[in-house]
């Protein structure tokens, strides 16, 4: 990918992260990420190419983040970032990204439950919501759990996992097995 696309998207993602209300300083930080690799187009593509992560953070206004991202966009021609923001503005698009969730699952999830991100679709994974949708069952929410943890890069313990619906009701049991909350 060219560094004027680079920068194109770098703009974009601030733009994005803008209209979303995300801290002025990450916004701030995309948009003279941009202008570095309008500035400096051979430099910045030359890094790239040679994959070299500590040449991109020494210039100035490129940190970590941003040199991954301009890493990805050279290896691949996304950016992991614009795609999860450009899906945030069409909710069920960005659902239906997820394996085995179809048109009429994405749309029940964002009109019945309010889930407009993927972080959203993982807690209610967790948290026992999905169990009243219709179409989820405890094998698909099992299924759901895993790519969601694979996608968003992280993996839960057993122990900092919300306890399943069933389980939580159990626990909201008082004397006599009457549910108290």
């Amino acid at each position: 990918m060219s560094p004027s696309r680079m920068a194109d998207r770098l703009d974009e993602v601030a733009h994005l992260l803008e209209v979303q209300g995300a801290s002025p300083f990450r916004v701030s930080a995309y948009r003279k990420g941009a202008e570095l690799v309008r500035a400096r187009p051979d430099e910045v593509a030359r890094l790239a190419r040679e994959g070299d992560r500590a040449g991109l953070e020494a210039l100035p206004a490129i940190g970590s983040t941003l040199a991954t991202a301009i890493l990805q966009m050279a290896r691949t021609g996304r950016l992991g970032i614009l795609d999860r923001l450009r899906g945030e503005s069409d909710p069920e698009a960005l659902l239906r990204t997820i394996p085995g969730l179809g048109p009429e699952l994405a749309r029940r999830i964002h009109e019945e439950l309010g889930i407009d991100t993927l972080e959203g679709l993982e807690h209610a994974a967790w948290s026992g919501q999905l169990e009243d949708v219709p179409g989820f069952g405890p094998r698909r929410i099992a299924a759901l759990r895993s790519i969601l943890e694979t996608r968003l890069g992280r993996v839960r313990s057993r122990r900092d996992a919300p306890a399943p619906a069933a389980d939580r009701r159990a626990d909201l049991r008082g004397v006599g097995g009457e549910v108290v909350g």
